[in-house]
């Protein structure tokens, strides 16, 4: 996508979840994942590259010991909607036996963070949760729900806050939707 193409659909877009309200979400998420998983040492992966801003704010919102490490599964590409899931970098730390909490911008309809829970339990994970800073209301059955989700979001195509739309705007401190989408 060429700038001025980004910058029209910036132009046009609809605020969705103001910067405010993410840094809100953000301390209530932190106390949640907090509550429930300050015991366990867990490791923590981040599903690259849309969770990269969402972990990057809330790990150090975690009030207890924690090991870090990512993976990078997509069904989407620069694309609008979901295709084959492509694998491209496993965890390189040892999961087995660990308590795992995967954090991802979006839950939409489920199928990527179902396959990463379905990998990391057959690597050996003692548990899975799973943290996500929005989930979006489909209005269809999802094979995963989060242990912790930020925001509903409406059936919309939204970019900001790590999501993008064609490869642009994850850097956006709110969240979006495309006109008409």
């Amino acid at each position: 996508m060429i700038a001025e193409e980004a910058w029209k659909i910036y132009r046009e877009a609809d605020l969705i979840c103001s910067a405010e309200e993410v840094q809100s979400i953000l301390v209530r998420l932190a106390g949640e994942i907090g509550a429930e998983l300050r015991d366990s040492h867990p490791l923590v992966l981040s599903v690259m590259g849309g969770a990269v801003v969402f972990s990057g704010q809330l790990l150090p919102m975690l009030e207890f010991p924690l090991d870090f490490d990512y993976i990078h599964v997509t069904r989407y590409g620069n694309r609008t909607s979901g295709g084959e899931l492509e694998w491209k970098v496993l965890p390189k730390e040892n999961i087995a036996g660990r308590v795992v909490l995967v954090l991802d911008d979006i839950l939409d309809e489920g199928h990527t963070l179902a396959a990463i829970r379905e990998k990391i339990m057959g690597m050996g994970a003692k548990a899975f949760f799973c943290a996500v800073f929005a989930a979006k209301d489909t209005g269809k059955s999802k094979p995963i729900q989060a242990n912790f989700a930020g925001v509903d979001l409406p059936n919309r195509y939204v970019f900001g806050y790590g999501m993008d739309v064609h490869g642009a705007w994850r850097n956006l401190p709110a969240i979006y939707a495309v006109k008409g989408k």
